[in-house]
Order: structure tokens, then C-alpha cells, then sequence
């Protein structure tokens, strides 16, 4: 377990690109719930035990000798002299988690095979070692991915999990003292090359920039439980990996480098949810380089313009590492951000404990309707390949979504997978859908996606590895048609009733059940605005004596707070970057709770109801319906009929979907309906979409267009007021 750390308040130097907000010592009362925070991490089995440890320290001793051993055979058959081959050799570095010492029981280790110039990647790494540890016993389930972004070869060593990169220098041969964070070891490497190398360089970079690395493991380690269970953990979806948590905790640590774990945690959430995105968060200032290897700069590169979230990584070619992050789920971790800093606001008082901030996000109870993505093939090998290769594209069904109706449907994609128990070798994913909060919901209004998910099934179709029996179907499902097998145990969460017979929100159950942890026995907060002696730019105030008094001082610390943040975010912005202050996100991020049973979307029963209705037109549909056939349908409520799909890209039956809301919102834009499918160039999302993936729709008539079936699913959502609809006042 890692031990609560200390650093000198007095001589510790600064770190990052702005002063520290705060560099007073740790209160009583920080030190109490670190504590608290520690026994809760251990107590949830985040630490792994002393004889794991050893056998991965053991695995990784064993797998540097097998590369050493793969090098001089390569060597001596590509004819070189005896001296060479004995010269010859390869190194493991480790990264990520396992580096940064945050790992858990049963996680992977990151590593890097460092070898010398003639031991080629494809040839060598992916061909003759591929062969040696094919033929080993102790490897099991291996898997290479050499078109990967990052090429990496994924097995198991003993029972333990490993993905090895691969990096060839200029060099003849590998000393065991290399040091690959000087920056001539990238001189005349390939893009490939220098992105294996950048993983090790990073987390190298992270751990000599915080003030003190213990009090970073415990709080890196805790917001990574966090973002597991708040479902905002996955890098290749569009949220955030191990990577960017580790860059964005980093920072705090240097904005407040004398501060135990528990404050933190509660800066963490107060910091990054008043960021001004798209401002980056840095770790120290971009340094061109020597080499010309190409770093973020929105002042020069469009495309890096296009980054929401930009999270910079401290290594030399510096880059964003969160370009995956979408509007959809930026909004999620803004929601995310906000809720965790409202409870660390009231745990500061006493009345919350840590087991609030950790409760799982209940994903299944927080939207009306998902799309669900079966994916299936004929046996575990192949599923293995295909499962990976959808799961890298899913992101694009988001930015599709995006693009093609404006961001105004936003989408929550989950990042966990769910097996049915019945069906082998079948995975489903889910996304969570609903209309942007305050966006006007005309009547009768569509948003068809039909085109869009089929474009993107053409798209993954398009799998070079694709074998018979590979099998990807969408369709829309309501909340009340989830299967039971993506609940814990398979059994469905009853849902509470209030006396009247009618569904009781999640919220309102929420708010009538009590803290789950204990708040410390009459131990009072002392806030780290109280100013003692030290370099603090947090507004110093005192307890007021009266409640009024207090109410006002705690404002004017609020907002000195928010205007420090502030100019915190504004320090890495550039200014010759239009992006860079904020307004743009800022429109499209609202922080507020999903949609679900508590939320302004939600339906009254007495006004409207959500209903589902299946045809199957022969074309796209836009525009608007009438509201007799509208009212028919949720009076109807025929359900989504069950779909059967033959093979890739065949579907039967459309589904269609329709939300109503209770009344109509205010428009805050007029004359702007949803977009086509057709329409590319609305949204700057496009930027992220891979070339191959743009050749698809290109008119309304979708008909004759080779790459697209004439007869398509439809998924729309209708959002009409029913009062409208019916002819009557709400």
C-alpha cells in the first residue's frame, strides 16, 4: 500500500507552466481521510499482493532473456560475424500502469522491447519472435496487432497478461544502461517507432514532474478506481485511458504539491470542473525540438484545432493524447466532474463519505433509450480479432452520430462489454441516447440515423481479416427492453414505487438513503483558504461569526477560486487559437445529469408516454409527420419487433424510435433543422474520420449508391410534444 507522503513546504521548486494555487501542509483533517481514502482503496483490492509481484518481476526477467535470445539468432542468420552476434542484444522497459506503480491485482503490463537497427518490426519482431513465443508452453492467447496505431504483440506470460511494444534504434547494439529519455535516440526513426518509444519517455517525464510520487500513486490510483466504476475509463471509446487520468492528476499535484491524497482528489474534481476546455492541460511547455518531429500546435496544425479535451503529454514530439474525446463524451466527464465535486464539497462537511464518490454509474437506469451492438463470429479466435477491431471503431459511430445530426442527439457509449451466457462467441456494446438538453424539440422532428449506422457497418465490414461467420448487428432498445444478462447476476434491479403505483426516480430513492460511510467523529474542516504563512493564492478568510457573514465570505473564496482556475486554464492557452477561451465547448458541454428518470426528459405519465412503432420505407425520411399518425403510434406502442440479421449488413425490420417530452422547450436557434445524412461538412468532427470511411453517402438518394444496401434500418427519434400532437393545451 502506498504510504501517505510529505514534501518540503518550504524548498520544493515549481513545477508546471503557472505558480501553485495552494502550497500550504495537510490539516488533521486531511490526514484523517487520506487514511480513510488508503484503507478504502486496499479494502476494494486495488493493491496486489506480495507474491503476484514477484512473479511478474519474475515474468519480465524471463521475457528480457527471450528477447536477448531472439536478437542473436536474428543476428547470426542475417550473416553477420561472430563479434556482432555476441554484441548483439535487446532491452524491456516498462510503462504505463506498471511503471507508474498503480497497478492492480491481475492488470497487464505494459512493455517495450528495445532492440538494435537490423532487427526489423515486421520481418523479425512480428514474424521470427511470433514464432518463438508461439512454440513456449507458458504463452498463451497470442495475438499480434501490427496495423495498430501502436503495433503491439498481446499474449500471456504464465498467467500473466502482457502487451509488448517494439522500438529498432540507430544503434548496432543495446546497452543495458540506456537511457531513452535523451532525445537523440528518436534521430531517423519511423512515426511507428517513435510512438512505441513516446510510452516509456511519457510516464518517465510524469514521475519527474510531480512535487512527491507517493501522494500521486495513491491519488492516480483512486481516480482510476473512479473512472471504472463511473464508466468514463476508456481511452479507444472516446473518454480517457491510463494516460491522460495520469496527466490530469499530475497536474493537480503541481498546483497543489504539498497536499495529502484526500485533497487532491477534492481539487481534482473542483479544478477540472471549472477548466476551460478547450484550453490543454500541460505539464511543462512545448518544446519544438531539435529534430523537426511534428509536436501539437493548434496555431499551425487544423486538425489539432479540432481537439476538445487536449491533454499534452510532457515528452518530446509532445501530443495530445486525448484526441479520441468527442462532444458526447466530453459532456459525460464534465457531468462526471461536476457530481464528484458536489460530494467532495459535502464530504469537506462532514456528511459524505468515500464510498459516494465511487458508486457506480448506473448506465442502465440513466437513459430511455440505447443502442445495442451484437457483435458474433464462429469461434473464440476469430471473435478475438473482431471484437478488437469493432471496438476500435465504435468511436466513430459517436462522431458519426455527431456530425450527422449536428451534435444535437448525443450519444454515451459504455465502456465495458456483456456476454450472454446462452450465446458463445457473442459480445454486446451499448450507447446511451438522448436529445441535447435545451435543444427545441419541434414537432414531429426527426433525427434519422439510419443512413449512419449503416455507413458505419460498411465501414468495419471493410476488415482486411474479416473471415465467414464475423457478424455485426445495431438496434435501437428501450430502457425496459435491456436483457437481463447486463445486470449483476442476470437478474433486472426492482424498481421502487411510491404509493400512487408509479415509478419512483432514481433520484428521489437516492436522496432518502443515508451516507454509506461514517463521517469522522466531530473532526471540523480546516480550510486551506485559512492563510498560514504560507505562498497561497487562495483567498485567505476566516470563520465568520455568523452564518450570513460566512455565506459571504465562502462566496468571495468561490469565486477568487474560480477566477484562479481560470487564469490557471487560460496560462497553456494560445492565443493566436480561437479555440482556446472556452466558448465554443462551453456551448456544446452542458453539465448536467443524464437523462434519465429524474431528468427534464423524463415524461410525465398524464402527458405523454414513450412509444416505439417498426416500418420499413424504402428511402431516408426527413422533415415532419402528422400528428394523427403521430398520436397513433404512442397509442399503439408496438414495441420493437425482434430482428434476426442473416449475415453482415442484412436487416429485416426497421426500427424506428420516438421520444416525447412533456412540453415544448423554448428554440434558442431558429431555421436550423437536422442534418442529413449527406450533409459531411457540418461538423468539425469529420477531421477525425478515417478517409476510407468518407466514401460512403454522398446524396439523398441513398438508393443507388453501391456501398449501401437500397432497403435500410431506420432509427429515428421523433420529439413531439403530445399536446401538440393531440390538439390540446398541456
Amino acid at each position: 500500500m502506498d504510504r501517505i507522503g510529505s514534501s518540503n513546504v518550504t524548498t520544493a521548486p515549481r513545477l508546471g507552466l503557472s505558480d501553485p494555487i495552494f502550497t500550504g501542509g495537510p490539516t488533521e483533517f486531511d490526514m484523517i481521510k487520506s487514511r480513510e481514502l488508503e484503507k478504502f482503496l486496499a479494502d476494494a483490492g486495488l493493491y496486489e499482493s506480495q507474491e503476484e509481484a514477484i512473479r511478474r518481476e519474475e515474468v519480465l526477467g524471463r521475457l528480457d532473456q527471450i528477447v536477448k535470445i531472439w536478437v542473436k539468432n536474428i543476428t547470426r542468420a542475417k550473416g553477420f560475424n561472430e563479434q556482432l552476434v555476441q554484441e548483439a542484444s535487446a532491452k524491456i522497459f516498462t510503462f504505463g500502469s506498471y511503471r507508474l506503480g498503480v497497478h492492480g491485482p491481475g492488470a497487464d503490463i505494459d512493455t517495450m522491447c528495445v532492440g538494435p537497427r537490423h532487427a526489423t518490426r515486421d520481418e523479425d519482431f512480428f514474424g521470427e519472435l511470433y514464432r518463438m513465443l508461439a512454440e513456449m508452453p507458458e504463452i498463451q492467447e497470442l495475438h499480434p496487432v501490427p496495423d495498430a496505431h501502436v503495433p503491439v504483440l498481446k499474449f500471456k506470460f504464465s498467467g500473466v497478461s502482457i502487451d509488448l511494444l517494439y522500438a529498432n534504434v540507430a544503434l548496432w547494439a543495446i546497452p543495458e544502461d540506456l537511457d531513452i529519455s535523451q532525445d537523440s535516440i528518436l534521430q531517423n526513426l519511423d512515426e511507428q517507432t517513435v510512438r512505441s518509444l513516446n510510452g516509456c519517455r511519457v510516464t518517465d517525464q510524469i514521475l519527474r514532474l510531480v512535487p512527491n510520487i507517493q501522494n500521486f500513486r495513491t491519488t492516480l490510483r483512486c481516480m482510476r478506481f473512479w473512472a471504472k466504476r463511473r464508466g468514463v475509463y476508456s481511452n479507444v471509446i472516446g473518454f480517457l485511458g491510463g494516460i491522460n487520468w495520469a496527466l490530469l492528476v499530475a497536474r493537480i499535484c503541481q498546483l497543489y504539491p504539498n497536499a495529502l491524497p484526500s485533497m487532491l482528489v477534492s481539487r481534482f474534481f473542483r479544478v477540472y470542473n471549472l477548466w476551460r476546455w478547450p484550453n490543454p492541460v500541460m505539464l511543462c511547455p512545448i518544446q519544438e525540438g531539435s529534430l523537426g518531429l511534428p509536436v501539437w500546435d493548434p496555431r499551425k496544425n487544423f486538425r489539432d484545432r479540432q481537439h476538445l479535451m487536449p491533454i499534452i503529454t510532457p515528452a518530446y514530439p509532445c501530443m495530445n493524447s486525448s484526441y479520441n474525446v468527442s462532444t458526447s463524451t466530453l459532456r459525460v466527464m464534465m457531468e462526471e466532474f461536476r457530481r464528484g465535486n458536489e460530494i467532495c464539497e459535502t464530504m469537506e462537511k462532514n456528511n459524505a463519505g468515500w464510498m459516494t464518490v465511487f458508486e457506480p454509474f448506473p448506465f442502465f437506469e440513466a437513459y430511455k433509450n440505447y443502442l445495442q451492438i451484437d457483435i458474433a463470429a464462429e469461434n473464440d479466435h476469430d471473435l478475438r480479432k473482431w471484437k478488437g477491431w469493432i471496438e476500435s471503431r465504435l468511436r466513430q459511430l459517436t462522431l458519426k452520430i455527431e456530425r450527422d445530426t449536428n451534435s444535437m442527439l448525443q450519444c454515451h457509449p459504455y465502456p465495458s462489454e456483456f456476454s450472454d451466457p446462452s450465446k458463445p462467441f457473442h459480445y454486446y456494446h451499448f450507447m446511451g441516447l438522448r436529445r441535447k438538453k435545451g435543444a427545441n424539440a419541434q414537432e414531429g422532428e426527426q433525427f434519422d440515423i439510419r443512413l449512419t449506422v449503416e455507413e458505419f457497418k460498411h465501414s468495419v465490414c471493410m476488415y482486411q481479416l474479416w473471415s465467414p461467420g464475423m457478424w455485426i448487428h445495431i438496434h435501437h432498445v428501450r430502457r425496459k427492453n435491456i436483457p437481463d444478462f447486463v445486470f449483476p447476476g442476470g437478474v433486472r434491479p426492482p424498481q421502487a414505487m411510491n404509493p400512487g403505483g408509479e415509478t419512483l426516480p432514481r433520484a428521489k430513492r437516492k436522496s432518502n438513503s443515508g451516507c454509506m460511510d461514517a463521517a469522522v467523529n466531530g473532526t471540523k474542516r480546516k480550510h486551506d483558504e485559512v492563510d498560514l504563512g504560507t505562498n497561497s493564492k487562495e483567498d485567505c478568510c476566516q470563520a465568520a461569526e455568523t452564518d450570513d457573514s460566512r455565506v459571504c465570505i465562502e462566496t468571495r473564496a468561490k469565486e477568487r477560486f474560480e477566477a484562479l482556475v481560470k487564469d490557471v486554464s487560460n496560462s497553456a492557452a494560445f492565443p493566436e487559437n480561437p479555440l482556446c477561451y472556452g466558448l465554443e465547448v462551453e456551448e456544446s458541454v452542458s453539465c448536467s445529469q443524464p437523462g434519465g428518470p429524474s431528468s427534464s426528459e423524463s415524461v410525465s405519465p398524464k402527458t405523454g408516454e414513450e412509444k416505439l412503432v417498426t416500418e420499413q420505407p424504402c428511402g431516408p425520411v426527413f422533415g415532419h409527420r402528422s400528428p394523427s399518425k403521430e398520436l397513433d403510434e404512442l397509442e399503439n406502442d408496438m414495441g420493437l419487433t425482434n430482428q434476426v440479421q442473416s449475415s453482415v449488413g442484412d436487416t429485416n425490420v426497421s426500427p424506428m424510435l420516438c421520444l416525447t417530452s412533456e412540453q415544448e422547450v423554448t428554440a434558442t436557434t431558429t431555421g436550423k433543422g437536422v442534418s442529413s445524412s449527406s450533409k459531411f461538412l457540418q461538423n468539425g468532427g469529420l477531421e477525425e474520420l478515417e478517409p476510407m470511411e468518407l466514401t460512403g453517402l454522398v446524396s439523398n438518394v441513398a438508393s443507388t449508391s453501391p456501398s449501401v444496401a437500397p432497403r435500410k434500418p431506420l432509427i429515428r427519434m421523433n420529439f413531439t410534444s403530445l399536446a401538440k400532437a393531440t390538439g390540446s393545451s398541456a
